[in-house]
């Protein structure tokens, strides 16, 4: 009996890139029985209304159309849960990967009966046309971050960002049922989750240039992978959102303390003048970021934005009240250090913010 091969491939606008990919990929898998799952995150260029036209053709092609939801990590994870096949093929829709490399993939994990098998950019026989060197230097730097963090089992591995993948879903399903979707990369989720109990091998990759279109990759997924590692090196024992809010919150720190020096050097403000002026600085930049990164998902837009600033600066109103008090009190009752005065207070209010801001300002428990 042929084994059913399932395809998943996460899709936001890529209609021009769909015909070709799955022309390409039909062909190169002729001989195996197929099912082509087209995960697509409301895209607004049609590609789901073109992936709706092509499965009324082709019964082998289906299209899950995500409301609501969004993120390559929660559509590869949704895709391969939705699989009805006993094995998975994981791949981009941008034409970058080719699937005579992922045929190659499949036959390698049949005969080292393996759970997962990554296409990788780095291996030596691996050919690699659509990277600049930046983003090749940014993704070597992530790999070898990502080594530290994970388990000894996979040292061997070269790609732990690859897109690219060939799974048994009989052994991975239930690390894939565990994947944290708002993770950087899929496979680092995956890999961080099963602690070292999957047999994992790579095959070469021919990357190609983006066929249609413009890369994904920006400030948000950069971020995603700082707190991926954070999360995976605390032996994933501090929430991501915590850690994700912490750094934010660091920022402001940052920006507290410089805002007070030059309003006390500059405009020659005293300490107590300048430190609520620093604060509501502070707080509104931690709102905006953390709006920005943190709680993307939630994003606030337009008035809701606005809205949104005024129910934390609300919300943070005790803490910054707390804030600046302690830190006064600080300043003038155990040394006149400004320093310190202003970290005393910061740390008091870290976990206030943290837990009430969630849920009041972007309803999220």
């Amino acid at each position: 009996m042929q084994e059913l091969l399932s395809v998943v491939l996460p899709t936001y606008n890529e209609r021009e890139n769909i015909p070709p990919l799955l022309k390409a990929l039909l062909s190169s898998a002729k001989s195996y029985k197929l099912e082509v799952l087209i995960i697509d995150d409301e895209s607004t260029d049609g590609t789901a209304n073109l992936v709706k036209e092509l499965a009324r053709k082709d019964q082998r092609i289906r299209l899950i159309r995500r409301v609501g939801r969004s993120g390559l990590a929660s559509a590869i994870k949704e895709g391969l849960l939705d699989a009805t096949g006993d094995f998975a093929i994981v791949m981009d829709s941008d034409g970058q990967h080719q699937p005579e490399d992922l045929i190659n993939a499949f036959r390698q994990l049949k005969q080292e009966k393996l759970d997962i098998v990554a296409g990788s950019r780095f291996l030596e026989e691996a050919k690699i046309r659509g990277l600049s060197q930046r983003r090749t230097g940014g993704s070597s730097l992530a790999n070898y971050l990502a080594r530290l963090s994970l388990p000894n089992t996979y040292q061997h591995l070269t790609d732990f960002m690859s897109g690219c993948l060939v799974l048994d879903l009989k052994t991975c399903v239930p690390f894939i049922s565990k994947v944290d979707v708002q993770g950087f990369k899929f496979f680092y989720e995956l890999l961080a989750v099963s602690r070292g109990a999957l047999r994992v091998g790579e095959v070469p990759l021919t990357f190609q240039p983006r066929l249609y279109g413009r890369s994904k990759l920006d400030l948000a997924v950069l971020w995603d992978f700082v707190i991926s590692f954070l999360h995976t090196f605390s032996l994933r024992l501090l929430p991501r959102r915590a850690i994700s809010f912490a750094l934010v919150g660091a920022t402001g720190v940052l920006l507290q303390l410089t805002t007070t020096k030059i309003l006390m050097e500059l405009l020659q403000l005293t300490f107590e003048k300048a430190l609520p002026v620093s604060v509501l600085i502070a707080a509104t930049s931690n709102y905006l970021i953390n709006n920005a990164l943190t709680f993307r998902a939630q994003r606030l837009k337009s008035f809701l934005l606005l809205k949104g600033l005024l129910k934390f600066l609300l919300v943070a109103s005790l803490p910054v009240i707390a804030n600046i008090g302690l830190a006064t009190t600080f300043y003038k009752a155990v040394a006149q250090n400004t320093l310190s005065a202003q970290l005393a207070g910061i740390f008091v209010v870290f976990v206030w913010n943290y837990v009430a801001s969630s849920r009041f300002v972007w309803n999220t428990p």
